[in-house]
């Protein structure tokens, strides 16, 4: 298994840019500050000469193998590098007997599991009375959001250390550095070097494979922008529609709505579809947002929305696209009110507290003998026949407290909807006091 950090092996054979460039000290290590300055949790616990069980979670090429191998070279452990994708029992229990003698000699074992998330639950139970007894110091990397991935067990005893993508001050280090050992500048334009630099998209492995793509090219004049595309393609853009990143990003684009953000509205919708999601779970969404986020703020929202799904089923890909971005500009631009959601959050909550209270016996329907002689619709007042088409009954079961659940706010249609609660509130009162 490669990384971008991790040690050189010893061999005359050629090393790719990124094997060549692999740091021999936490302190080369370039980005993660907030994981291992002096302030942060890997930096706290090197000063403290204690390393506690770890979970690095974060995405390709940031140096996870790297820090697990120089954290072993800190702190005197013996390190070993496994992957759960090819690695199952009979290897695990040669790897946890191996630490056993060390461990009885006096030394330690820092076990490095790459895509720990790969093993089931019992394979990471395996792990646990190893980390207990000081067996091992584990240290996992994963890609996926480990509260979904990892079982309770593993996570309680480890701390999860986030670590984040390169940004581009940090890409342009990591550029300066690869051109030092290379001995040259890159022939590359300023605007040019920049595409290069976003074209890894914050993986630091995937910019030092460029950048040897460029040093191998031997131009003398410099590449601009437009010619460097044309030779290098842009890494595909990180996007599970499974996964952690698929769940992030339709947060973006319903927080973005929901904040009345058209352009970021639209750049969220805009990578969720470079990344492949399939444009019929986005017109869900976007009917969901009209339904929770906007509601009776604007009636018609619902139905914009509907007629704009539908319309991406008639034209398909990539025109009917437009209209569901059509959809969510006036969704963001529409009035907001979560009301009647909050309303049937809070009914459904009654619900449930109330169990089967049955209706008030008045206004049960009475086909049967049986069922008049047991009351049923016995004082029921017909509305149409009431004064203003309103006879204030009470509609709750009998010995309930008559809640108020739907609370409109004073935005869009929504006002409205305000004077007419008011109005029959009023009207209720002045029933139930015999005027």
């Amino acid at each position: 298994m490669s990384d971008l950090f991790e040690s050189a092996p010893h061999s005359d054979a050629p090393r790719p840019l990124a094997d060549r460039l692999r740091p021999q000290n936490l302190s080369e290590v370039i980005g993660q500050v907030q994981a291992l300055s002096p302030d942060g949790p890997l930096g706290a616990m090197l000063a403290a000469g204690q390393l506690s069980n770890l979970i690095l979670w974060g995405p390709p090429g940031v140096g996870k193998t790297t820090i697990a191998r120089l954290l072993a070279r800190e702190t005197n452990l013996h390190f070993v590098q496994i992957s759960a994708i090819f690695t199952g029992v009979p290897d695990l229990r040669k790897i946890f007997e191996a630490a056993k003698h060390r461990h009885a000699e006096g030394r330690g074992t820092l076990l490095f599991v790459d895509e720990i998330h790969r093993f089931n639950k019992a394979q990471q139970d395996g792990f646990l009375p190893h980390m207990e007894d000081g067996t091992i110091v584990l240290v996992g990397a994963t890609t996926e959001n480990p509260s979904f991935e990892l079982n309770k067990a593993l996570l309680s005893r480890s701390s999860v250390i986030v670590l984040t993508r390169l940004d581009l001050a940090e890409l342009e280090r990591l550029t300066q550095r690869a051109e030092k050992l290379l001995g040259a500048a890159l022939p590359l334009t300023g605007e040019a070097r920049d595409a290069l630099q976003e074209m890894a998209d914050g993986d630091g492995r995937a910019l030092l494979n460029l950048i040897e793509q460029v040093a191998s090219w031997k131009i003398t004049t410099p590449m601009d922008r437009e010619a460097l595309s044309k030779r290098l393609m842009r890494r595909a853009a990180q996007y599970d529609r499974n996964g952690d990143e698929h769940y992030n990003l339709i947060s973006a684009l319903h927080k973005s709505v929901r904040g009345s953000d058209p352009d970021a509205a639209l750049y969220w919708f805009a990578r969720m579809l470079e990344g492949g999601e399939d444009p019929r779970y986005l017109a869900r969404r976007i009917v969901r947002m009209s339904v929770e986020d906007i509601a009776l703020a604007d009636p018609q929202a619902q139905d914009i929305c509907l007629n704009a799904w539908n319309t991406y089923e008639r034209l398909g890909s990539p025109e009917g696209e437009l209209a569901l971005a059509n959809a969510l500009v006036y969704l963001a631009l529409a009035p907001k009110s979560n009301g009647v959601y909050v309303a049937y959050k809070a009914a459904r909550r009654l619900a449930k507290e109330t169990g089967s209270l049955m209706p008030p016996a008045h206004i049960l329907n009475a086909p049967t003998k049986m069922m008049k002689d047991l009351g049923y619709g016995q004082g029921y007042n017909y509305d149409h026949d009431a004064e203003d088409g309103f006879s204030g009954q009470n509609y709750f079961p009998d010995g309930i407290r008559r809640p108020v659940l739907y609370n409109p706010p004073e935005r869009g249609f929504e006002r409205e909807l305000n004077k007419r609660l008011e109005y029959f509130a009023k009207l209720r009162l002045r029933r139930s006091q015999g005027d």
